[in-house]
């Protein structure tokens, strides 16, 4: 019995956090306007997004057309990113695993490229 209860509350722990992901990426613009600027809005930010924020500035402002970057520009370019990559490997994932392996290969990648629409886009950019 102690076990069950000990179980129950991580798994509603990780509901909670998986479920509760949406909404807190709103949650830094409705704290700024209750005057809670600063670490707190830049942690929830910084915990939702798995990339490093800093470095996705500093390749936006690689590009000479942009000038300034806002954190919540930031991290919505971070957010798409994580997204896309995990697209993109969830679709190479598909043919390693038809060739019976566990770990993807460029192969894979290039195969998923070619396959599918959305990534016509990157044709011919791994060569």
């Amino acid at each position: 019995m102690a076990a069950t209860a000990s179980a129950a509350p991580a798994e509603s722990e990780l509901d909670r956090s998986g479920a509760e992901d949406e909404p807190r990426s709103a949650e830094p613009e409705e704290d700024g306007g209750n005057g809670q600027v600063g670490p707190t809005a830049g942690a929830q930010q910084h915990r939702l997004a798995k990339l490093p924020l800093s470095r996705i500035k500093a390749l936006m402002k690689a590009d000479p057309d942009v000038s300034l970057a806002s954190q919540e520009s930031v991290f919505i370019i971070a957010k798409a990113t994580e997204l896309f990559v995990e697209m993109i490997a969830k679709d190479a994932l598909v043919y390693a695993q038809q060739g019976k392996r566990k770990t993807l290969q460029r192969k894979d990648l290039d195969n998923a490229i070619e396959a599918i629409d959305e990534f016509a886009f990157l044709e011919g950019t791994l060569d």
